[in-house]
């Protein structure tokens, strides 16, 4: 019987590891589109074009890094020593990508589908071996939610920081120049990634093996991964989900520099968001206690929506009543985080009962691949949101119609994403009745 009981201290390990990964996400979620925008100076088309077409590579990367993962040994585990081995590449080329180089508008194009596309190799490269670990730290599904509610408090943590100090940081640096000063304020950020990732690796372990352990090729693999039909609704429900985050992310500078007029109050927003997701990750491990995995991802949702639909309503001007509507949603984005990604840890062991193999990486890179489709998605969407409504970055003003783009985006066409969730999540069967039920048969299997 492989250890079910994880400490506080590892669980805080984990969520090390998140944070460092956070660093980066958030920062694409927040902050990267208005600086492609507003800084770097592309067209609002273009760069959503370019948020969906780097998207066609990790059509490769993500399954052969699922792959590499599972048949990787060494003596610190499969999954634990990409942390170690490419952290200080993610943070360097994390910088990079926030560099203004002075280059032809062709150039420049070029220069960020160059950069964006490393980071985002090497996103893969960290990321999926990272979440592939919190399925074999242990094999207790209500366990994991509880590691998972650790992981994603500290991970949003990387996104309060950023929300907080990102603009002071870059207007500190460049002296009013956000070309010069974005890059030195990221190399802040990708130090404390780099520590993160370090802190993770040495405070995990991995203990959960497969039953029979056998060499698994890609295409036997893949054949596995997909006749998990519990894998295939997890996989459709982050596809779901990063569409409206994105959406609501990208849109929140563009909020409250035109809708709210109150350029001022940007970090201040952000920072409300981002805190708020920091709390309500710690209420998941309770509330999925108390109503299980399924019902409690419907009630967060159907909040998220109602939220959603009432912020739309609210005038530009009761700051704090957008504040608090804001705060509301963000909390309960969050919360249902720790619930999503132990559901796709479960259909680990399902997977493996029901076909024999256990492909770990494969699962968690085949989720992750979803997740980033709907970041390439939602990207492509705000990107053509913004540009049909009008929007010119470089420009002092903004007309209605554009606002109202920029309304909608944080708003409306979340709330749509976020409905889409409810049907797709009621497809899954895993409570933890039935996962307490298929570790005691692997572990049968295993002492037979």
């Amino acid at each position: 019987m492989s250890e079910t009981r994880l400490k506080p201290i590892e669980k805080i390990g984990y969520g090390l590891g998140d944070f460092g990964s956070n660093v980066v996400f958030q920062t694409i979620l927040i902050l990267l589109p208005a600086f492609y925008t507003d800084v770097f100076g592309l067209a609002p088309a273009a760069m959503g074009l370019m948020f969906l077409a780097v998207r066609l590579i990790d059509t490769v990367t993500d399954p052969i890094m699922g792959m590499v993962a599972d048949n990787t040994n060494t003596r610190w585990g499969k999954f634990r020593p990409y942390l170690l081995w490419f952290a200080i590449p993610f943070a360097v080329v994390f910088v990079l990508t926030f560099i203004t180089p002075d280059f032809s508008e062709s150039g420049k194009l070029a220069y960020a589908y160059l950069t964006y596309a490393l980071l985002m190799v090497l996103y893969t490269v960290v990321n999926i071996p990272y979440c592939a670990l919190g399925g074999v730290m242990t094999s207790d599904s209500q366990e994991r939610v509880s590691a998972n509610s650790y992981r994603f408090f500290i991970a949003t943590s990387a996104g309060v920081l950023i929300s907080f100090f990102g603009p002071g940081l870059v207007d500190h640096f460049g002296n009013g120049n956000q070309q010069e000063g974005y890059p030195y304020a990221m190399s802040v950020f990708g130090v404390l990634a780099i520590f993160a990732f370090f802190g993770c690796f040495k405070l995990t372990k991995e203990r959960v093996k497969q039953v029979a352990p056998t060499k698994g090729s890609f295409g036997l693999d893949f054949k596995t991964l997909l006749k998990n039909d519990q894998w295939l609704v997890v996989a459709a429900l982050f596809l779901i989900l990063l569409i409206p985050i994105v959406l609501r992310g990208a849109s929140q500078v563009y909020y409250v520099k035109w809708f709210m007029e109150k350029p001022e109050l940007i970090a201040a927003f952000l920072t409300t968001g981002t805190f708020c997701q920091m709390v309500g990750a710690g209420f998941a491990s309770p509330l999925t206690r108390k109503l299980g995995k399924v019902p409690s991802y419907v009630l967060v949702q159907a909040i998220i929506v109602l939220g959603s639909i009432a912020l739309y309503f609210v005038s530009s001007t009761n700051i704090w009543m957008i504040f608090i509507l804001f705060g509301l949603i963000n909390f309960f984005v969050q919360m249902g985080a720790p619930i999503l990604f132990t559901m796709a840890a479960d259909t680990v062991e399902y997977g493996e009962l029901k076909t024999g193999r256990r492909v770990t990486g494969l699962v968690f890179s085949g989720a992750l691949f979803a997740l980033k489709l709907g970041v390439a998605i939602g990207g492509w969407l705000i990107g053509l949101a913004l540009a049909y409504y009008g929007y010119d970055g470089q420009a002092e003003s903004q007309n209605p119609s554009a606002v109202r783009g920029i309304l909608l985006s944080l708003t409306l066409f979340p709330a749509i994403g976020h409905f889409l969730l409810i049907p797709i999540v009621c497809l899954y069967k895993l409570n933890k009745k039935r996962c307490d039920e298929i570790r005691a048969e692997l572990d049968q299997q295993a002492s037979a």
